[in-house]
């Protein structure tokens, strides 16, 4: 019987045949130890000299480094391993021999690696990561599916830019400019309007020259926006959902945690609800903590991200920012003209802002001012315009960073090994 690695449990002292790739290997005289991967997990098979007919004794003790193979033997549990089984090998099978494979078990540089990206990802650390990724994706769909959210997809290309910024990838539409998304979510407010709660999940790209590990030129976001939803509703939203996702990881990815050395006891801690803080508090915070050159009205570094959140546990919702900072959607706070009804979710550990999020403007006076103060072309914003004009209604949105937030769960450092196939400043390859 064919089997993948993850189903060994069900099939303990039972003879199969799996898959898999040479990952590594080590052999004394009598006993090769084969560490062996097939996409679905890790596993040691145990080819033993006294057991095995003696050519397939030395045809695992020659294969070299990814050769691809069929294994035959026998499941045990092996308490041993983290993963806790393991096969006695009886025989084998070579799909395809592997020479000279570039990514040997040894130390190698950032830029080697993120040249041999589409090897690396077959390394154990690397495998860790992206199952983790693809949880926190299957958890998102199942949060908002049970939230009764409904998934519209916004366009890749736009005629405009959602926020108002230069920081674009232009390209021509036929006989038109066009861009590359910076976000979907004036596309998603269109949606809420016709769904009332709906989400979208695609790639982002941001022309931003930025070399921090928190920054990528191409990456996915998670945009819901909500009908009917004020910021305050909006906020128990956004800390339910990380919630979820970072107890959905904890339990569906115990193992990855484990293998990549990730602290989970701060990950144990991250229910809702979380603290939150005003921007102006912010800055009495960061002058207490000796950044005394900040001053209200300038926007956070990584630095001062860094330090605020060092003051909590869990996640912190920074509240209320000037509206000279923020984009030209959200409204002021009706108490205070000088910010706007709006927060940002700073993950701790130094991880950064994971969410965006604030109420829109509704009111149609209001948002044509706006669009005015920032210089904006009414016209190319007419369709979004249009939801002011019929029936808007008070609605909230935000966007959350996977990458970040996959960095920040699975305690990776730079966001970069959080993606397949990261799109930096000065890396277009593989």
């Amino acid at each position: 019987m064919k089997i993948t690695i993850n189903q060994s449990k069900d099939y303990v002292n039972q003879k199969v045949t799996i898959g898999a790739w040479l990952a590594n290997k080590r052999s004394s005289g009598k006993i090769a130890f084969l560490q062996l991967r097939d996409g679905t997990g890790f596993m040691q098979g145990v080819v033993v000299k006294a057991e095995v007919a003696e050519e397939i004794f030395l045809q695992a003790k020659g294969l070299t480094q990814e050769t691809s193979l069929y294994v035959t033997g026998t499941i045990h549990e092996d308490t041993r391993s983290k993963f806790g089984y393991e096969m006695a090998i009886e025989s084998l099978e070579i799909i395809s021999e592997s020479h000279d494979y570039p990514i040997t078990p040894k130390e190698h540089g950032t830029e080697f690696l993120m040249d041999h990206r589409h090897l690396w990802l077959r390394s154990n650390r690397q495998h860790a990561i992206m199952k983790i990724r693809n949880e926190i994706i299957r958890a998102t769909y199942e949060f908002f599916n049970n939230e009764g959210f409904i998934k519209i997809d916004p366009p890749i290309l736009t005629g405009s830019a959602p926020e108002g910024t230069t920081e674009l990838f232009h390209t021509k539409y036929f006989e038109e400019d066009a861009y590359l998304s910076q976000s979907g979510q004036l596309y998603m407010e269109a949606g809420a309007m016709a769904f009332g709660k709906v989400f979208s999940f695609g790639p982002t790209f941001r022309a931003e020259k930025s070399k921090t590990r928190r920054h990528l030129i191409e990456f996915w976001m998670i945009e819901p926006e909500m009908a009917f939803y004020e910021l305050e509703d909006s906020l128990k939203v956004q800390e339910n959902y990380v919630a979820f996702l970072v107890k959905s990881v904890l339990d569906h990815c115990s193992l990855e945690l484990e293998r990549l050395g990730r602290d989970t006891t701060h990950l144990e801690k991250m229910t809702a609800p979380f603290p939150r803080i005003t921007y102006t508090e912010a800055i009495k915070l960061l002058k207490e903590k000796g950044f005394h050159d900040i001053e209200w009205g300038e926007d956070f570094g990584a630095p001062h991200e860094t330090a605020i959140a060092d003051s909590f546990e869990k996640p912190v919702f920074i509240t209320h920012y000037p509206k000279a900072i923020k984009p030209f959607y959200m409204p002021e706070d009706p108490t205070n003209r000088e910010v706007v009804l709006c927060a940002d979710l700073i993950a701790p550990e130094g991880y950064g802002e994971i969410i965006g999020g604030s109420e829109r403007i509704h009111e149609l006076e209001a948002l044509l001012k706006r669009v005015k103060e920032f210089g904006l072309d009414e016209e190319a914003y007419r369709w979004y315009i249009d939801l002011a004009r019929y029936g808007s209604v008070p609605h909230s949105g935000f966007g959350l960073g996977l990458e970040r937030t996959v960095a920040w769960i699975s305690g990776t450092e730079h966001v970069r090994e959080s993606i397949p196939f990261p799109r930096l400043l000065n890396r277009l390859y593989p």
